[in-house]
C-alpha cells in the first residue's frame, strides 16, 4: 500500500488519538529533551517521544530518568520505556500514564552496547518471545495506547521485524515504528526504506518509518518506498526542530514557508534556557553544548558560508549563557543579512 496525497492530508489515529500531522520528532538519547520536543511541536510535529527511559530506574525514582520523561507543554505526551523485565516494563507505563502521558512506547531498537549488553533495546530482537512478553505487560497496565519502535532485525541474517510486529499487534499495539538498518549497523550506511514494507505486509494498525530522512522529498521517498503512515526523524532534526513540522505540512499539501531568522533564533535560544532551567547551570551548560553547535552549523550553511571554526569553540566551550546568547545571535544575524 502506498499512501496517497488524499490519505496524507487525514489525521493519522493512533489508539483513538489523532494525530494532526505524519511527520514524527524520533527519540534520542541525551536529545530530545523536553525543550525540543515543545519546539518541535509548536512547529508542526505530529508527534514527538521522549528520551528513552529505563523502566527500573524511572519507577524507583531516578531523578534523571524522571527529568527525561517530563512532558509539560507537549501534547499529546510519549514516554518510551525500554527494559527486559514485565514488572518494571508494566510498573513503568502505569507511572506514566499516572504522570499525564497519553502514550507509552517500547523501546526494542537502541543499538548501544550498554543497552543491549544489559540485554534490552534491540538485544530484545534476538529473544521474540521475552519481546512479546515485554509488550503484552505494557499493554495490559495501561489504559492509553502502548506502540512500539524496533529495527529490521539484530542482524541480516534475522530481519525479524515483520513476524515480531505482527505479534504486537494481535496483542495489542497500537503502532508500530520501523528504523530501516539492523542492530549491527547502528547508524552507518543508507536506512534501507524498501526492507520497512515487509512489516507493512504484516500489520494493519499505523506504521512509521524512521531513517535517514531529511527533506521533504526525502519523506514522500520513503513512504512510497516502504508504505508507511509516516515518517520519524531524528538526527537530521537536531539544530533544527522546525524541520518535522515543515516536512508534516509538506505531506499533506499545505505550503509552509521555512521559519525566519529571527524565529529560528528565537526557538534555539528557548531551547537553550529549558535546557539550563531543567539541568541547572552546570549540567544544563553540558547538556546545550552540541545544540548550540547544531543551530549554528545549520544557520550558518543557510546563510552561505560554513562556520567560523573559532567561533563554534567558543559557542561549545563557554559556561556563561549571555556569551553563548550573543554567538548565537552572531550567527543567525548573518542568516537574516543573507536573506535581505
Amino acid at each position: 500500500m502506498t499512501q496517497t496525497d488524499e490519505n496524507l492530508g487525514k489525521s493519522l489515529i493512533v489508539g483513538g488519538i489523532a494525530l494532526d500531522g505524519r511527520a514524527f520528532l524520533a527519540p534520542m538519547s541525551g536529545v530530545t529533551d523536553r525543550g525540543m520536543r515543545r519546539i518541535a511541536r509548536r512547529f508542526g510535529a505530529g508527534l514527538v517521544v521522549s528520551e528513552m527511559v529505563a523502566a527500573d530506574d524511572f519507577v524507583r525514582g531516578d531523578a534523571e530518568s524522571r527529568l527525561r520523561a517530563e512532558g509539560e507543554g507537549v501534547d499529546p505526551h510519549v514516554v518510551q520505556i525500554a527494559g527486559r523485565d514485565p514488572h518494571w516494563m508494566a510498573e513503568a507505563a502505569r507511572l506514566a500514564e499516572a504522570s499525564g502521558a497519553a502514550m507509552v512506547d517500547i523501546n526494542m531498537g537502541c543499538p548501544a552496547k550498554k543497552v543491549t549488553g544489559g540485554l534490552a533495546g534491540a538485544a530484545l530482537m534476538r529473544d521474540p518471545d521475552l519481546a512479546l512478553q515485554l509488550v503484552r505487560a505494557t499493554v495490559a497496565a495501561v489504559t492509553v495506547p502502548v506502540t512500539l519502535k524496533m529495527r529490521l532485525g539484530w542482524d541480516h541474517a534475522s530481519l525479524n521485524a515483520p513476524d515480531i510486529a505482527a505479534r504486537a499487534q494481535a496483542e495489542g499495539v497500537a503502532m508500530i515504528t520501523i528504523h530501516g538498518r539492523t542492530r549491527q549497523q547502528f547508524y552507518k550506511g543508507r536506512a534501507d526504506w524498501t526492507a520497512i514494507r515487509a512489516v507493512r505486509d504484516r500489520v494493519t494498525i499505523p506504521l512509521v518509518a524512521n531513517g535517514d530522512v531529511d527533506s521533504l522529498a526525502d519523506a514522500r521517498e520513503m513512504l512510497r518506498l516502504s508504505g508507511a503512515d509516516a515518517v520519524m526523524i531524528g538526527r537530521a532534526a537536531v539544530g533544527r526542530p522546525w524541520l518535522v513540522g515543515g516536512v508534516a505540512y509538506g505531506l499533506r499539501g499545505a505550503a509552509r514557508p521555512q521559519p525566519s531568522a529571527d524565529a529560528r533564533l528565537a526557538a534555539a535560544l528557548e531551547h537553550y534556557e529549558s535546557l539550563l532551567s531543567d539541568f541547572g547551570l552546570a549540567q544544563g551548560v553540558r547538556h546545550a553544548r552540541k545544540h548550540l553547535a547544531a543551530y549554528a552549523e545549520h544557520a550558518a550553511t543557510d546563510a552561505g558560508p560554513s562556520l567560523d571554526p573559532a567561533l563554534r569553540l567558543r559557542l561549545v566551550t563557554t559556561d556563561d549563557p549571555g556569551e553563548a546568547a550573543r554567538l548565537l545571535a552572531e550567527v543567525f544575524g548573518a542568516q537574516r543579512r543573507a536573506a535581505a
